[in-house]
């Protein structure tokens, strides 16, 4: 599941939990490929001692790129997937365990919003094939040149779902892929390998946040045991922190936003499918030789530590002069708690806490402000005490309508800011009627002496000629306007001057929206959860 802007607000604000990664390369000599040597110290001069993989972050690009061609079927995609993970493991290389989790039949928590995103993805789909097809006849028809279409199966992304014969064949090849390495690869001798594929409920980050949880309870457990988890979503970051390990680190890819792709007719970088046009290609190299190839740069790999962020968290929840003793590990969990609230694949965000506008700060805030009143935590072994957390709300909602209020009018200054950009830029563009010839505007200092006037007669019939055909274009608007039923007399603020309508954005006048936003929540909030004992329930499930 995902938090949206939680993790750029997050990297914003915390930037040293941050760090690039390095990456070892493999050599060629003599036309062949010398593989990385993973059981040598790791070049980012840090030792992980479990790497565990949510293989769904993994499967989706490798089977449906957005940044490169996608694989013509699936045995380019197991190969794609092997090589992503050797990628992986050459980065982290672990020393006692990998473990792989693949996301098996979700809680019915997420089933709501699970099923309305796949229906959404199919119509999606759909609609950009039957789009494809109408503007290539219309680039044909004008006379542009397309290659010939492809005519392939569309891999439908639905199919990554727990029941299919995909990802049964996935589960075959990855125990295969599995047993080679543990033969052939000397830095995976010593390492214990878990593969849960999607035969296993639950989905990959909870499979492998119960798997944490059993070995700390194991008498021979080492607390300096170094985690790094891989996923690109950002609740990841919330799971960490509420296994309390001290060291645990999470790998993901690089967001790099506005990278360029190439168009779906003809495959050409620098436009979209709808500003496609036809053109010829051009050469790529001085015989072609990169003809069939697309400029890909290669993605990158970031760390996030959660040691670090940890400490940036104890200094902003340690709180001084409390009724009870401090414990940042129990501030810790009542911060996840709390980050429920801005929305996750469970439970719908409060209309009023948005993360771009400092919800996390806000909460954060109101639970300093309110711990005297609560007399503890809200939370107590994955337990919540909804009688404290009826105290955040109240503050939440004391705060709704200043919130409202500012988002309203920060609306209305968008709008009028956009209006008054139409009118500079309608202004720009000068009067309406402008004189031509002899008698057009001349800048100052155009000129070195005057000129004399010539056949001014037949200069000023002209003018008026073209004033006449203004008047009857007019007057010809308001005798239609008339004949639809339409009166021109209904002043200024529905027709101009001209006797053309005026457009919707030009009126001055707007109509009030209706205000439905709590509403619409607690509606959309009585679906998703039955009852309020289920929150205490998904926060034991989430710890």
């Amino acid at each position: 599941m995902g938090v949206p802007a939680f993790f750029r607000w997050l990297s914003r604000k915390y930037p040293s939990i941050i760090v690039h990664c390095l990456e070892e390369k493999a050599k060629e000599c003599n036309g062949f490929k010398i593989p990385v040597d993973t059981s040598k110290p790791n070049p980012n001069e840090v030792e992980f001692d479990n790497l565990y993989l949510d293989m769904n972050g993994i499967i989706h690009p490798c089977t449906h790129p957005e940044d490169k061609p996608a694989p013509k079927n699936e045995d380019e995609m197991m190969v794609a997937i092997f090589e992503y993970i050797d990628r992986l493991f050459n980065i982290v290389r672990p020393r006692r365990v990998l473990y792989m989790a693949i996301d098996g039949v979700a809680p019915r928590a997420k089933m709501n919003q699970q099923r309305s995103r796949r229906f959404r993805a199919s119509k999606e789909g759909a609609e950009l094939t039957e789009e494809k097809s109408k503007m290539r006849e219309e680039v044909i028809q004008r006379g542009g040149y397309l290659p010939p279409e492809e005519i392939k199966e569309r891999f439908d992304s639905n199919c990554i779902t727990p029941g299919t014969e995909f990802m049964d064949n996935l589960a075959k090849c990855l125990r295969y892929y599995i047993a080679d390495r543990l033969t052939n690869d000397p830095g995976w001798h010593n390492i214990t390998v878990f593969l849960s594929d999607a035969s296993v409920p639950g989905e990959g980050e909870h499979k492998i946040m119960d798997f944490i949880r059993r070995q700390r309870g194991r008498p021979n457990h080492d607390p300096n045991t170094h985690h790094c988890l891989c996923g690109a979503d950002a609740d990841l970051i919330m799971l960490g922190l509420a296994t309390h390990e001290a060291n645990f680190t999470i790998i993901r890819e690089e967001f790099k936003p506005n990278k360029p792709r190439p168009c779906a007719l003809c495959g050409q970088m620098g436009h979209e499918i709808k500003d496609c046009q036809g053109l010829a290609r051009e050469k790529q190299g001085e015989h072609d030789e990169f003809a069939d190839t697309v400029p890909v740069s290669e993605q990158e790999f970031i760390f996030i530590r959660l040691a670090v962020l940890r400490e940036y968290l104890e200094k902003e929840l340690t709180m001084t002069s409390l009724p009870f003793p401090f414990d940042f590990e129990r501030s810790v969990d009542d911060w996840v708690f709390m980050c429920f609230f801005v929305g996750n694949d469970f439970l719908p965000h409060l209309p009023s806490l948005e993360i771009r506008e400092g919800a996390i700060d806000r909460l954060v805030g109101i639970y300093k402000d309110v711990v005297h009143k609560t007399g503890g935590y809200l939370t107590e072994n994955g337990f919540v005490n909804l009688e404290r957390v009826e105290l955040i709300m109240q503050a939440v909602g004391v705060a709704e309508d200043n919130i409202f209020k500012k988002r309203k009018d920060d609306d209305e200054s968008f709008k009028w800011r956009m209006k008054e950009k139409k009118k500079r830029m309608k202004a720009e563009q000068g009067p309406s009627f402008v004189p031509g010839g002899q008698f057009a505007p001349q800048a100052l200092g155009g000129r070195d002496r005057p000129m004399a006037v010539q056949n001014a007669r037949q200069t000023a019939y002209e003018m008026r000629m073209k004033g006449n055909q203004r008047n009857q274009e007019a007057a010809q608007s308001l005798r239609a306007m008339m004949r639809n039923g339409k009166s021109p007399a209904g002043g200024s603020d529905d027709v101009d001057s001209r006797g053309v309508k005026r457009k919707a954005e030009d009126s001055d006048s707007e109509p009030e929206p209706e205000d439905n936003v709590s509403r619409n929540f607690f509606v959309t909030l009585a679906r998703s959860v039955p009852c309020h004992n289920s929150v205490s329930e998904l926060f034991r499930q989430f710890l």
